[in-house]
């Protein structure tokens, strides 16, 4: 092979090899799940669906082994050689390899594929994913909206993919929802994992008015630390890393989609179907984590009351995929 596994990956191997020594039987029962990461496992986005995985592995769900920071000339060679092993699904990353992965899936037709995707599924066994933590930006948008002195509220994205972008549209429509006159800023760094620049992003927002910055990547709340404005996490929680700056978080679950398409796999169901869906709200797919610290209790209340509609199915977060002016 031409890329390189980590010594995460080898770690990972070797500790999930040893319950197929000691328990063969146990093992057996077990899907072999590999992760091929193009960024960082630390990477936010990666972080979630990483953390997943080893969660469904220390049940004993499935096997877990993973690669990161695998580049796009080397993904699909990447898939190929954990089909080759043997491996029940593979999950990945296909927005820049949408071509060579869903190739790579009709050659495996045995093997079961789940990729973060902007496509639909395709065949039996390509089955997509949308990142879709969307209904708790909206929730952070509500609180924002009552938080903010300048009125003004900025947003460092990586790329306006469709995912992206319906996390900041969803972010502002809360704002607007307790603040109409409120006025929006953005900007996108074009990279998945790159802080410095996310940070240079923000700086340029808060100098521009913004005291309040929605940080789609990673480096964001770095920036607002610095200049004494707040900050709202998304994926995982910032709060503990930035106290006093990152009062909420957008945060998204991603096992329930691992279980979905796990218990898929165990039936011997075609998984060729979106499963966004199971990271929706309903189904403890993504939620909110904040801070009532100088928040109004009237704009918590407010919140809590839209949470529980959007949970029951009375409220829906509008799905908007265009780029942010």
């Amino acid at each position: 092979m031409t890329y390189r596994f980590s010594r995460r990956f080898i770690l990972a191997a070797t500790a999930c090899l040893l319950p197929a020594i000691a328990s063969p039987a146990l093992a057996a029962d077990k899907i072999k799940v590999a992760g091929i990461h193009a960024s960082p496992v630390e990477n936010a986005w990666n972080s979630r669906i990483h953390e997943a995985l080893q969660s469904a592995a220390d049940d004993g769900v499935i096997e877990y082994v993973f690669s990161e920071g695998v580049s796009g000339t080397d993904y699909a060679r990447a898939m190929r050689e954990y089909a080759e092993q043997g491996h029940d699904l593979i999950w990945g990353e296909s927005y820049a390899v949408e071509n060579e992965a869903r190739q790579v899936a009709k050659d495996y037709p045995d093997v079961a594929f789940l990729m973060g995707s902007s496509g639909g599924p395709s065949g039996d066994n390509f089955g997509v994913f949308g990142t879709r933590n969307h209904e708790a930006a909206y929730l952070a948008g509500m609180l924002a909206g009552n938080v903010s002195k300048s009125n003004t509220f900025g947003s460092v994205g990586g790329y306006p993919i469709p995912e992206v972008n319906l996390l900041i549209n969803a972010f502002r429509d809360g704002v607007r929802e307790v603040n109409p006159d409120a006025t929006f800023l953005n900007g996108f760094i074009g990279a998945w994992f790159d802080p410095p620049k996310a940070k240079e992003a923000a700086i340029a927002q808060i100098d521009a008015g913004a005291d309040v910055i929605f940080g789609e990547r990673i480096g964001t709340a770095d920036g607002a630390k610095e200049n004494n404005v707040l900050a709202i996490g998304s994926l995982i929680d910032y709060t503990p890393r930035y106290p006093g700056t990152v009062f909420a978080n957008a945060i998204w679950n991603f096992r329930p989609t691992v279980d979905a398409i796990v218990a898929d796999v165990k039936a011997g169901n075609p998984v060729g179907k979106d499963y966004t869906e199971f990271s929706f709200m309903k189904h403890g797919g993504n939620e909110l984590i904040f801070v009532s610290d100088n928040i109004p209790a009237d704009a918590i209340s407010a919140m809590e009351a839209k949470q529980k509609a959007i949970k029951d199915g009375s409220f829906e977060v509008p799905i908007n995929t265009d780029e942010p002016s």
